[in-house]
């Protein structure tokens, strides 16, 4: 064990051996967290004697979990040490799932329930027959659970009308759960966290038996998780947490900073350890990374700090539009692989999905092989296709395969009963659902009920007026085809609309543009044309990775670009969109990369559908990168290092802060020039 301590640096070797009491572990990107848990790990079994079975370490993914179960045997093979049973190291919901299967029946339940996955809930949603989104709904009861709001809360608390209708279907498909003794993934957190809370004796035995509990990422955790270790924590406080409040970037799915930033305070007598030796990333790569996240206010600081010594500059591009930057970059990605790097040390990130339009085509001319990772690519993600079958009707409403997939996008009340129904009718008849519609209105009306024999219809007129204006003004198709199907509408309102909607966008904007410069064109033509561009060449070998920054975290590479760093894309602004989160994001996709990173960002591109002149992201400017646009901030809150703005001596660098009868009085540097000033006289850029 002493052999393999020593392999440790000094602040790793410190949380090893920080075995009593809360321990926070702030690890910085690559700087050997998964190393130091593991060995934290094997320390408490083979050198202090804990027995296995006393210990919990939880994980958010089973992979992780996996390979540090792996590498703690490892370390105790090594070391000589024999265990009869391994130590429980499983994800939170697995150790909810191991539980329930021993005391669910405190809830009056029985222990042979099943658990159903999020299609299965999906499923179940949808047999109700209600109008909303089945993503929707199963996305808002989720919600419902992790904040401990029951069936009869949500009823009795929800006031507005289609909050109401996810509140009765929330009721409905509880009942059903419990009915058929089922499981959902929520469930395997909430019904323990309810067990612990309503059997005081059990909670202090569980606690009692898991006496060394680690979590790791425990910035991602959210209310519940935290709420659920704080009940394990009944008869100890040996809870040692590993994570870095810089890259918590999953609040948008329920992920609570605030459980890292304030784990020191709700924890009494913890001991703070900072992991900042990376030994991922050059000088270079990790001073722009250190520049930009010091920015951000909400953090409990630290300072990475590279082994790998210089490497090369960080490359800054900026395009004149999307197409010219996808272009360069795989122009630049193709010289790499000609020079013998393999395609799998190079990757390109991008903070919104929609940006994989414009780069998959431009790697396709190149004849770069590619892999999307973690997300679909850009004409085969729903809304796209969709869209794509929109257009197809227009031109081609015989098209029944397009008619079929939507008819019911968005909603219209029309089951898959009676669309099988009218099919048959149809097929019978020799004629395509559309014509079929047109010409037997009245046993439309007779085979299917009001509702839905009214949909048919409107819906094939509103085909024929589109058919109309294709015919005279194709440029101002979308806008008619928008106010009358509300495709983008219904997409924007899923829990991932964001997304959804600015892809959207996008195609729509490729549309504008495909007709500005062919005037003479037809849906028809563009539709080819798409066709052959959303079409990978299959190209043997390896390929080069492309994600968006959230599907990169955890991973690196030698050769990175990230794409879109303009205001609105990188950050991605609007509301429900924390600036903070957004910097967090660029200090992850800086971090992946570990011998060269090029930023690149273009002038112009599709934005809200049409071409929009763009500005470079702040976060250049705040990393260090070039001169970026500056922002104002209004927030109170000052720091040493603070930029502002004073009305008559114009910008400076706050040295001091310091309180003052109810304000704060700064220290600045105007140039040179010091001086004391009230911080309601400045502006914070």
């Amino acid at each position: 064990m002493e052999e393999i301590l020593k392999t440790l640096n000094s602040s790793q070797l410190s949380a090893v051996k920080e075995v009593e009491n809360p321990v926070l572990i702030l690890a910085g990107a690559g700087s050997g967290k998964t190393r130091t848990i593991t060995a934290r790990l094997a320390y408490l079994i083979g050198e202090i004697g804990i027995d296995p079975a006393n210990t919990l370490t939880l994980t958010f993914t089973n992979k992780a979990a996996t390979q540090m179960r792996e590498r703690a045997l490892s370390i105790l093979k090594e070391a000589d040490i024999n265990i009869v049973y391994p130590p429980l190291l499983c994800t939170f919901h697995k150790f909810g799932l191991l539980f329930l299967k021993f005391h669910i029946d405190k809830l009056g339940r029985k222990n042979n329930f099943v658990v159903i996955d999020s299609d299965d809930k999906k499923r179940i949603i949808k047999s109700f027959e209600v109008e909303l989104p089945a993503s929707f709904v199963a996305n808002e009861i989720s919600k419902y659970k992790n904040s401990f709001i029951t069936p009869a809360m949500a009823a009795e608390q929800i006031t507005q009308f289609q909050y109401k209708i996810v509140a009765s279907i929330y009721e409905r498909y509880q009942e059903y759960l419990v009915s058929n003794n089922l499981v959902d993934f929520d469930d395997l957190l909430t019904l323990t966290y309810q067990i612990l809370c309503e059997n005081g004796e059990l909670c202090s035995q569980i606690s009692d038996r898991y006496q060394y509990i680690m979590v790791d990422e425990y910035q991602d955790t959210n209310e519940l998780q935290y709420r659920l270790l704080k009940k394990l924590c009944t008869n100890h406080s040996n809870l040692c947490v590993v994570g870095d409040d810089d890259q918590s970037i999953y609040g948008w799915r329920g992920a609570n900073i605030k459980n890292i930033l304030e784990f020191a305070t709700v924890f009494e007598n913890t001991k703070i350890i900072k992991l900042e030796d990376n030994y991922r990333s050059t000088e270079e790569i990790l001073r722009a990374a250190n520049d930009l996240i010091e920015h951000n206010r909400s953090r409990l600081g630290k300072v990475l700090k590279s082994t790998q010594g210089s490497g090369e500059n960080i490359l800054f591009l900026e395009s004149s539009d999307e197409n010219q930057e996808a272009s360069i970059i795989a122009s630049k990605v193709k010289k790499l692989i000609d020079k013998g790097i393999s395609p799998k040390n190079i990757a390109i990130l991008y903070r919104v999905n929609a940006l994989s339009r414009s780069l998959e085509e431009g790697l396709n001319k190149m004849r770069v092989p590619y892999k999307m990772v973690g997300g679909v690519k850009f004409y085969e993600r729903a809304e796209i296709k969709d869209i794509i079958c929109y257009f197809r009707l227009i031109t081609n409403p015989h098209d029944d395969y397009s008619f079929r997939r939507v008819i019911n996008r968005p909603k219209r009340g029309i089951g898959k009963v009676t669309i099988d129904k009218l099919e048959r009718l149809a097929n019978d008849k020799k004629l395509s659902i559309y014509n079929f519609i047109i010409e037997n209105k009245d046993d439309v009306l007779e085979n299917s009920n009001k509702k839905s024999s009214s949909a048919f219809v409107e819906f094939v007129e509103n085909l024929q007026t589109m058919q109309e204006l294709a015919q005279n003004s194709t440029y101002d198709l979308i806008d008619e085809m928008e106010n009358i199907f509300k495709v983008r509408e219904y997409y924007s309102e899923l829990p991932d609309g964001v997304d959804r909607a600015l892809n959207i966008d996008e195609f729509y904007g490729l549309f504008r543009d495909y007709i500005v410069q062919n005037p003479d064109t037809t849906i028809d033509m563009f539709l080819n044309e798409i066709s052959l561009q959303s079409e990978q060449d299959q190209i043997d070998g390896d390929s080069i990775s492309i994600m968006s920054v959230h599907a990169s975290k955890g991973l690196e590479f030698d050769h990175l670009f990230v794409i879109g760093l303009e205001e609105g894309f990188f950050p991605l602004l609007g509301e429900g969109n924390d600036i903070e989160e957004e910097r967090r994001l660029g200090y992850v996709a800086i971090t992946r990369a570990k011998k060269e990173l090029t930023l690149s960002c273009s002038k112009s591109r599709f934005y809200k559908g049409k071409r929009a002149d763009l500005f470079k992201s702040r976060f250049l400017n705040e990393a260090g990168i070039c001169k970026g646009t500056l922002k104002i901030d209004k927030s109170s809150e000052y720091k040493k290092g603070d930029l502002v703005k004073h009305k008559i001596f114009g910008m400076g660098r706050v040295t001091a802060v310091m309180k003052s009868k109810g304000d704060l009085k700064l220290s600045i540097n105007f140039g040179g020039n010091q001086r004391d000033i009230m911080s309601s006289f400045v502006e914070k850029i």
